[in-house]
């Protein structure tokens, strides 16, 4: 089954093309679509341009509709009567609380083609019947095409979706990228490539990649700046609390120490690093920070009451190793449930994967990092 793309994205892989020429636009999209085509695991390629459409146009021949006594409002709404109908009455039924309503239309073998439409009756004020053909005259035209705009910006859209072995669009981005460098252009032109933002001016060709790379960048941008936010706020609480500068940075090891956890276990299974598993990576930062303030708090109580640094570090360890155990396993239980969903895999990876390599790590790390600081402040 096909991963659909995630909101609100037009399709899994889009390539918007601006530039200061319409019909060049279009030219140079159109051998973006040809790369697209010819990339492996690039599938359903396609691009936002209308084909060609003829549309039948019926003027009024002013002189003989004065010369019938018909106005050319009479001449345009039997036409549409003709086509589309017209309500023309209700029917009121006591059952119903809403009126139906009676439309007027001619038959279907009546306007199936123009010579037909041709042959709409028109009273005249005279009283003379005369056909819509005497009127108007007949003209095959160019239908006009959508012109597409993105914040003001004529674009031309190329879409595509990703299948495979490998789903993600980021990889498909980066097969294409040198030959849509070495793509040709006019003489003065060139196609400037850009990832995050649309090209600021018009006054040359640009290829902004959207779709759900656009997605991925924005959710990872600001998961960044989330977890940035976090890891001050806790620096700033670890401070109040114990009154110094350097603690706070021996406790936040946990926190890195997790990472190793977490990819290893996306490796393990199999998994790509999702939007889910930045959720369960900023929300192991408070966890595993309360493992490191359980072990340096116990070791200052020890320390207080007269105990040697070397003997209050083992000790934390002894006694501090079960709740911290417990703590670890209860998290890793909760985040099974959700382990095999296709949608919350990732924060299950990271808590479970996270979790158990940070606990782990930080009853060796922490102790032993604060050991070797307070050695030295001795």
């Amino acid at each position: 089954m096909e991963v659909p793309p995630g909101p609100p994205v037009v399709s899994t892989l889009v390539a918007e093309i601006y530039g200061p020429d319409y019909e060049k636009q279009k030219s140079v999209a159109q051998r973006v679509m040809e790369i697209f085509q010819t990339t492996a695991g690039v599938v359903d390629t396609d691009w936002m341009m209308e084909s060609d459409q003829s549309q039948l146009h019926f003027e009024v021949d002013k002189e003989k509709a004065i010369l019938a006594g018909i106005p050319t409002v009479q001449v345009s709404q039997a036409l549409r009567l003709a086509l589309n109908g017209q309500t023309v009455t209700n029917l009121y039924q006591s059952n119903s609380f809403s009126p139906v309503g009676i439309q007027l239309r001619a038959e279907e073998g009546e306007r199936s083609s123009v010579e037909d439409l041709k042959k709409v009756p028109l009273r005249a004020p005279s009283g003379q019947i005369v056909s819509l053909g005497d009127l108007v005259k007949v003209q095959e035209r160019d239908k006009a095409k959508s012109i597409y705009r993105k914040n003001q910006k004529r674009v031309v859209f190329v879409t595509a979706e990703v299948s495979g072995e490998i789903e993600s669009p980021v990889y498909a981005i980066l097969d294409m990228r040198e030959r849509l460098a070495n793509l040709e252009m006019e003489a003065g032109y060139s196609l400037e490539e850009y990832f995050t933002e649309a090209p600021f001016l018009e006054n040359d060709f640009g290829l902004k990649w959207d779709g759900e790379w656009q997605i991925t960048y924005e959710v990872f941008r600001d998961m960044g700046a989330a977890l940035a936010v976090v890891l001050i706020v806790i620096y700033a609480l670890i401070i109040g609390w114990f009154q110094d500068y350097k603690v706070p940075l021996v406790m936040m090891i946990a926190i890195p120490l997790s990472l190793v956890g977490i990819l290893i276990g996306h490796w393990l299974m199999g998994a790509y690093f999702s939007a889910t598993s930045m959720i369960g990576m900023i929300a192991l930062a408070g966890i595993m920070v309360r493992n490191s303030i359980l072990l340096i708090d116990f070791i200052n109580l020890r320390l207080a009451e007269g105990a040697d640094i070397r003997r209050a570090v083992i000790e934390a360890g002894a006694v501090r190793t079960t709740p911290i155990l417990l703590t670890a396993g209860t998290v890793v239980i909760g985040a099974f449930v959700i382990l095999f969903d296709p949608l919350f895999q990732g924060l299950a990876i990271s808590l479970m994967g996270g979790t158990i390599a940070s606990s782990v790590l930080t009853l060796l790390m922490v102790p032993l990092v604060y050991y070797m600081k307070k050695k030295e402040n001795a």
